[in-house]
């Protein structure tokens, strides 16, 4: 092999490298800032409360939330969304120790099952005996006719006067 070939076959080998290793930096710097951030939060928090949903809503209102409630549970609990809805702008607001807000109320004489189920306490089976309660007895005259629906005591009553009470 001349000298000649020598330098020619070092050169390539050289710019073979100088490509690679600038390759690998462009790939590396696209790859690491592209990478989504990740918050997590602690599993030891168990959180429960109402969140009150209002805006572009069916029907606003303070709904019961869990720990494990997605955004679109909250909103199918609340009846989903209108027409004019912009979810690209969500709003959540966190009151002050003591702050008063206005507390839900919710029609039981016109309430549909979904959201007598969002009430704490009332599963599908309470919900159905609210709905029968209603199709044999006519209209509620005020909320305390609510513990005479089979399966609703004081307790249960109280827990939802209070649920809503709070928030």
């Amino acid at each position: 092999m001349t000298n000649l070939n020598k330098y020619w076959t070092l050169i390539i080998i050289t710019f073979l490298i100088v490509i690679i290793a600038i390759g690998g930096i462009v790939f590396w710097s696209r790859y690491s800032s592209s990478r989504p951030i990740e918050i997590s939060i602690s599993s030891e928090q168990e959180w429960q409360g109402g969140i009150n949903v209002s805006g572009a809503i069916s029907s606003p209102g303070v709904y019961p939330v869990k720990a494990e409630d997605s955004l679109q549970d909250i909103i199918q609990a609340a009846g989903g969304t209108t027409n004019g809805a912009d979810l690209s702008c969500l709003k959540i607001y966190l009151p002050q120790v003591g702050e008063e807000i206005q507390p839900q109320k919710i029609d039981l004489n016109r309430a549909e099952a979904w959201l007598l189920e969002a009430l704490p306490g009332i599963g599908e089976v309470r919900t159905r005996a609210i709905i029968d309660y209603r199709r044999q007895n006519g209209p509620f005259h005020n909320t305390n006719d609510l513990t005479k629906v089979e399966g609703i005591g004081l307790t249960t009553y109280e827990q939802i006067a209070t649920q809503y009470q709070n928030c």
